[in-house]
């Protein structure tokens, strides 16, 4: 990612197959889905691909990333996308909890926020999905519940489900690739935050 703040284009190849099963280039350009989250200006997320289902169908079949902006994977399913987060300012950090709400909303996640007046993030969510997050570019800190991590280029987090926020505090955006993976809790720890 280049200094500014315009984000870097993402370039994505698609293969597939032609009608006597050779492997062809189905797409090849940027990406059709980027979007600014309008509550968080310069929060950019790139949607690369996601699939339905497991095992995963594969096939010539259409886009599954031109549809609504949506943060958690479809059941059985996966997500892979880019997201560019843009140094915190002292607005963001003190927004209200209403205002976080809306935001999550605005990425098809209004249950996930977790946020309240004793949040140690105003951005803290949970999802009921494995994530793997790579930062690709810039640093940003992970922020859980008892604890904070700061993360550079190369960090790979595996997020199991946890209560939990990303946090920019440098001067210049950060930009992780997130793999998400719809899951489900084990019964014990499902229990455990039924009684937080």
């Amino acid at each position: 990612m280049s200094r500014s703040t315009k984000p870097d284009p993402i370039r994505r190849v698609v293969t597939g197959h032609d009608g006597d099963g050779a492997a062809i280039i189905s797409s090849d350009g940027e990406l059709p889905t980027v979007r600014e989250v309008d509550l968080i200006p310069g929060m950019v997320f790139h949607e690369v691909w996601a699939t339905e289902g497991a095992p995963a169908t594969i096939d010539n079949g259409a886009d599954p990333t031109t549809g609504a902006l949506v943060l958690t994977p479809p059941p059985n399913g996966t997500r892979i996308r880019f997201v560019d987060f843009p140094p915190e300012t002292r607005e963001m950090r003190a927004d209200e909890i209403h205002a976080v709400e809306e935001a999550f909303g605005d990425i098809g996640a209004a249950g996930a926020s977790t946020a309240n007046a004793g949040a140690p993030h105003p951005m803290m969510h949970r999802t009921e999905s494995i994530d793997y997050g790579i930062v690709m570019d810039g640093e940003i800190v992970l922020v859980l519940d008892e604890a904070e991590v700061e993360l550079g280029p190369g960090s790979v987090v595996i997020q199991r489900g946890t209560n939990h926020a990303w946090a920019n505090r440098g001067d210049r955006p950060c930009r992780m690739l997130f793999v998400l993976i719809d899951g489900r809790y084990e019964e014990g720890i499902a229990n455990a935050l039924r009684s937080r």
